[in-house]
């Protein structure tokens, strides 16, 4: 991947969401179809159909399968991609957090509704970044969308479910609804082609459009952590679940790297 210029730096620390164009080569971009291709012939227990059986189309999701899908795990580890991590996120270690693989066929009807990912995440922290990872071209009014500065907001809003788009309406949290998107918000959208990626923090708001189109719309979602997240508690069943995958820690302390393996700097510069 390219080093972000100090323009690409400026952009995500203002707006929450960049577009880093060509950021992945067409040999990831091969590697990880495959990958995706892998994952949704043998999905794992949390993966996700979200379109009806009766509907048109197929919104699948799945996630944290890089311990078993080479390609994921290669990409994540790899020093460029971990490297442009700590570069958004200003940070001197990188840890991985997960993968997501998300694909909308042609004709699926189903949207992702607005939110933004940190209240679904037992991790929290302001050096956080998510690489969206376009496989297929995708037009503008089929990408996903932002709201440009909303990671600056300061609030925390209630996660969503995506099959419906309802809130978890958590008591005894600092979470709020989430206000209605309209015309005074700025909204950041591309037209994107496969190694485009999409650089975006966990607290930016963001929705995704159906895919009307006659094309597959395939990424995969990178996440990463810095130098100040930390461990929390959240209630109900967080996404990932990892308490129920067995992880055990308190609040306040930096995240396990047996669970989430540090990927920058490379080992030899931790020697």
């Amino acid at each position: 991947m390219p080093s972000p210029s100090r323009t690409d730096l400026e952009a995500y620390r203002r707006d929450g969401a960049i577009c880093l164009r060509g950021a992945v080569d067409p040999v990831w971009v091969e590697r990880l179809r495959e990958g995706v291709a892998t994952n949704m012939t043998d999905p794992s227990p949390l993966a996700q159909v979200y379109t009806p059986k009766d509907q048109p189309g197929a919104y699948f999701g799945d996630y944290c399968n890089w311990q078993r899908i080479e390609a994921f795990k290669a990409f994540a580890f790899d020093p460029a991609n971990a490297g442009l991590a700590a570069a958004m996120m200003d940070t001197e270690r990188v840890q991985f957090f997960h993968e997501h693989v998300l694909v909308k066929e042609g004709a699926t009807r189903e949207v992702t509704p607005w939110h933004h990912d940190q209240p679904y995440y037992v991790m929290q922290g302001q050096q956080v970044v998510s690489f969206w990872v376009a496989l297929d071209p995708v037009p503008r009014a089929v990408c996903p969308r932002f709201v440009a500065g909303s990671h600056r907001w300061g609030k925390l809003f209630y996660p969503r479910r995506f099959k419906d788009g309802s809130d978890y309406q958590y008591t005894g949290t600092d979470f709020e609804p989430l206000p209605t998107i309209g015309p005074e918000h700025e909204l950041l959208a591309w037209d994107l082609a496969p190694g485009d990626v999409i650089a975006f923090h966990f607290l930016t708001i963001h929705d995704a459009p159906a895919n009307p189109t006659t094309h597959r719309r395939r990424a995969v979602v990178f996440r990463w952590l810095g130098d100040d997240v930390v461990y929390v508690d959240r209630p109900g069943t967080p996404s990932p679940p990892y308490p129920d995958m067995g992880l055990r820690q308190s609040p306040g302390e930096p995240p396990n790297p047996d669970w989430f393996p540090v990927v920058w700097p490379p080992k030899k510069e931790l020697q």
